[in-house]
């Protein structure tokens, strides 16, 4: 039986990031992500999973953002009791995450159903903490460059990811071939983690691909100008910033640059407050985990006079009472949920506020509303005007560019013989497949939702395209060259520069012609 991957989400979205590899009797999903943003997106999430979930051996994390672990209490309550294998910061901050989530979810059905804003008549949450705690013990702890060895014949290896704390690219080895799944993928330079680390080649390669299409801006003169100028801008209106941050990691590059901000003298001292219990207890994380900081990080200046909001009664005294200019950090970072709600209602309709948007937007969500000018949002089953500022920084995104992308799939010893572009807008995904084909020669595809790919050495697949390919050209195609610069013949119309990729098993009929059956996918350029 052969080995295949199936691509169960982050296909079309930056969301969901699923991958299912059947190895035999062998199911062994790589992340488990909640969908998020567009409601057609999250309808996935209560959807039944595609295969039952006890039949899943294992699950491999590559880190713990809602995206890629969101979706494990799912898994748990309908029956997965397998390990999930991950790092051990990868299960100090997953801890946090889920059981915020469980808690969020609780609070969010309830609060719909008292205020009367859900269609259900008696709206439940999607899991509860009963079912994160249930999770939780099956979090199993590996180690960085070492294999582990999962039995018949697969191995898995994590190399360090630069994108947050305990992040990884995870090598599976099966006895039929090797994926590299690069997890979410930080810049060169991160600004407070050590930085990624190259692992070895695989036959396939999975590759994010959020900013795909586009490279980071350069700091013009000073850093982190937009959030300096923003921040100066409404102290001296009389108002406040809010900079919805994601709780993990984002909060902590946000504290960073206040506070080389600060230490010379870009944006006056003001209070800062995080009001964000996951965020405070992050924090916490990072600060034990020096042997995977820069060792240049320095967070002494915001340190001293940081104010952490972490009960219930502090945060609704913070967002009702009569608030001197501050910055307040809270999540989501992308204002899906989370007590950054009650900060928008609060400072949206006045226009000496700014808030600052500070990492990727997802479609669908209220940030992504922002962006792009909306007037009002909807909270908490009301509309809310927005008046104040609305600022973007984006020079604090920890997802690498187009070129970083590229740069980290120059360096994979062995190259891979074919690379999936996936965790990505459709048109970031395709120009980032574009920008692999044109400047490292590689097949570079983007797979759909369900979509089914056999794993096998690179070697064997090369050689199975080219004959079955030249095969195929006595009914459909005239080839030339190899599978990269075939001209195909469509409704008597010659297209030159087709790329062709045929998966195609032959057999022998009794009467001894043969027959050629599988798939045929022609992908041509604009």
């Amino acid at each position: 039986m052969a080995t295949t991957l199936t691509f169960l989400g982050a296909t079309g979205a930056v969301t969901g990031s699923k991958y299912l590899l059947t190895v035999g009797e062998r199911r062994i999903l790589v992340d488990a992500g909640m969908f998020q943003g567009e409601k057609e997106l999250r309808r996935r999430n209560w959807a039944d999973f595609p295969v039952p979930p006890d039949t899943i051996t294992d699950v491999l994390l590559t880190h713990a953002h809602m995206d890629h672990v969101g979706y494990l209490p799912v898994l748990t309550k309908s029956g997965f009791s397998g390990p999930v294998w991950c790092t051990a910061y990868t299960i100090d901050l997953a801890r946090i995450v889920l059981r915020d989530a469980g808690f969020l979810q609780e609070r969010d059905a309830e609060e719909a159903r008292l205020g009367g804003w859900s269609k259900h008549a008696n709206p439940k949450p999607l899991y509860d903490s009963a079912d994160v705690e249930k999770a939780l013990p099956q979090l199993t702890e590996v180690d960085y460059d070492r294999d582990l060895d999962l039995g018949d014949g697969i191995s898995a290896r994590w190399t360090r990811a630069g994108h947050i704390l305990g992040a990884a690219s995870v090598r599976v080895q099966t006895p039929d071939g090797s994926v590299l799944f690069s997890g979410d993928l930080g810049r060169v330079d991160h600004p407070v983690l050590r930085p990624r680390e190259t692992p070895e080649g695989a036959d396939l390669v999975v590759v994010e691909s959020t900013y795909g299409d586009r490279e980071h801006p350069r700091p013009v003169n000073l850093p982190h100008e937009a959030l300096a100028d923003a921040i100066r801008r409404a102290v001296d209106r009389g108002g406040s910033v809010l900079v919805p941050a994601f709780a993990v990691d984002r909060t902590e590059i946000v504290l960073q640059a206040l506070s080389d901000m600060r230490r010379n003298g870009r944006i006056p001292r003001t209070p800062v407050y995080v009001n964000s219990p996951m965020a405070a207890k992050a924090l916490d994380v990072y600060t034990r985990a020096g042997d995977e900081m820069r060792a240049d990080l320095d967070l002494s200046d915001i340190r001293r006079d940081l104010r952490e909001v972490t009960t219930a009664d502090e945060s609704r005294e913070l967002t009702s009472g009569r608030l001197e200019p501050s910055i307040i950090i809270s999540s989501s970072g992308m204002a899906t949920g989370g007590r950054v709600l009650h900060h928008l209602e609060r400072m949206l309709p006045d226009p000496r506020n700014a808030i600052v948007l500070t990492g990727y937007q997802a479609a669908g969500t209220r940030g992504r509303a922002l962006l792009e000018g909306a007037t009002r949002l909807k909270m908490h089953g009301r509309y809310v005007g927005v008046k104040a500022e609305i600022v973007r920084d984006e020079e604090f995104s920890v997802h690498a560019d187009g070129p970083g992308l590229v740069e980290w799939l120059r360096e994979l010893d062995p190259p891979p013989a074919t690379v999936f572009c996936t965790h990505g807008e459709p048109e970031a995904a395709v120009a980032l497949a574009d920008r692999i084909e044109s400047e490292l020669g590689l097949h570079a595809v983007v797979p759909t939702h369900g979509e089914v790919v056999v794993v096998e050495p690179a070697d064997a697949r090369a050689e199975r395209v080219d004959v079955t390919a030249a095969a195929a050209a006595t009914e459909w195609t005239e080839v030339r060259a190899g599978p990269d610069t075939i001209p195909v013949t469509l409704d008597g119309v010659t297209v030159t520069g087709a790329h062709v990729e045929a998966d195609l098993r032959p057999h022998e009929e009794p009467d001894g012609s043969l027959v050629l059956e599988g798939s045929i996918r022609i992908r041509l350029r604009r």
